[in-house]
């Protein structure tokens, strides 16, 4: 899965690596964005913008807004049939930048929290799906989630499960409101390209509440549960 993520490039950086033509929102620096909080994504309207949602998708038929809180991430190989997704897999897909994403690995009986990037520091965009809420007042709730797919083989020793990372062509595709649907799901694969790296970081991070740059600050050796993980796979 992908429960925590950060972004700590500024809005001018992500606006010209991703094409970003209209901007709504103004980024300021993330290092622990949890569940339910505020996201920024990138939508395809009549331009392509930059926005606010809430984390945790809330499908238009709801009930409960409450539900969205278990709705955080959509599984790739099934999320263009399942109800709470399939509708926004089809005419409401985004790309939610990301300067990394935190994992947990398992050690015996210790869950260890680990700050996976791009080894050069360049941000990424994670593929995304989002909804419009209508409130019972009449109030609009915008609301994202992250599409996750199988590990490649480097994430594989941290997590059975990534982000749907997009590269290149591929998030243009993603967007596009033309894509046919059926060919979506080859986009939506493990990362193929040896770029990542990652480390053990301390347990600050497992308190949703607390966002700061030393989240993301490499766990000191004699704390460290279970070493370095620093060597892009090959």
């Amino acid at each position: 899965m992908c429960g925590r993520f950060t972004l700590h490039h500024s809005t001018e950086d992500i606006a010209e690596r991703f094409t970003v033509e209209q901007v709504l929102m103004d980024l300021v620096p993330r290092y622990n964005i949890a569940p339910s909080q505020p996201v920024s994504a990138i939508v395809e309207h009549e331009s392509r913008t930059l926005e606010p949602f809430k984390w945790g998708l809330v499908p238009s038929w709801a009930q409960d807004p409450a539900l969205g809180s278990g709705m955080i991430n959509a599984r790739a190989e099934s999320a263009s049939e399942k109800p709470a997704f399939r509708d926004a897999f089809r005419r409401r897909r985004c790309l939610i930048p990301a300067s990394g994403y935190y994992e947990w690995k398992r050690v015996r009986d210790r869950s260890l929290p680990h700050y996976i990037h791009r080894a050069d520091q360049d941000p990424f965009v994670m593929a995304g799906l989002w909804e419009e809420w209508k409130a019972p007042g009449g109030a609009i709730v915008r609301t994202c989630a992250v599409l996750t797919t199988q590990p490649n083989p480097f994430t594989a020793a941290i997590h059975q499960r990534m982000p749907a990372i997009l590269t290149g062509e591929e998030r243009q595709r993603w967007l596009d409101p033309q894509t046919d649907t059926g060919s979506l799901q080859g986009l939506l694969r493990p990362y193929p390209h040896d770029d990542l790296t990652a480390v053990e970081v301390g347990t600050e991070v497992n308190k949703a509440g607390f966002d700061d740059p030393s989240c993301i600050r490499v766990c000191p050796q004699e704390l460290a549960g279970g070493g370095q993980l620093e060597l892009p796979f090959g």
